[in-house]
């Protein structure tokens, strides 16, 4: 079993406030996040946002498994190049993800259009981040005192 770990911290109100996110290998350490970066802000240089992060560890995942699947049939890849783009639609007041768009551009010597994109839905179905919010989600919830 994997555990990894990522914090967020935030001061304010929803609409006011801001904060920071980071991760525990500090590839993010204390990056600014706030709702002007995650609704209006959209070329990412004041801060990034839940969504931008979700979109980009999908596209890394799913490139992973894909070069794990094409390995495993005899055609390693030169190159998997993959930007996922992530929809969020408000319904009411409430925002939803309600699709996310995986565009891939490989370089595979020797396969057929047919075989890659087998193995391309297989990685797009078996990769962890594809499952995500189909998993368990628990919470502990606690007051400081």
């Amino acid at each position: 079993m994997l555990k990894r770990r990522g914090s967020a911290v935030w001061n304010g109100t929803g609409a006011e406030g801001s904060g920071t996110i980071s991760t525990f290998s500090g590839a993010l350490k204390d990056q600014p996040y706030s709702t002007s970066m995650r609704f209006q802000s959209e070329d990412g240089r004041a801060g990034t946002n839940p969504e931008e992060l979700i979109a980009a560890a999908h596209a890394a995942c799913f490139n992973m498994a894909l070069s794990f699947q094409l390995t495993g049939a005899g055609f390693p890849p030169e190159e998997l190049s993959t930007q996922a783009v992530l929809t969020m639609e408000s319904q009411g007041v409430h925002w939803t993800i309600t699709a996310v768009r995986l565009e891939l551009r490989a370089k595979v010597p020797d396969i057929s259009a047919e075989h890659f994109q087998e193995l391309a839905l297989a990685a797009k179905a078996g990769c962890p981040v594809s499952k995500v919010l189909n998993a368990e989600i628990t919470l502990d919830a606690q007051l400081a005192s």
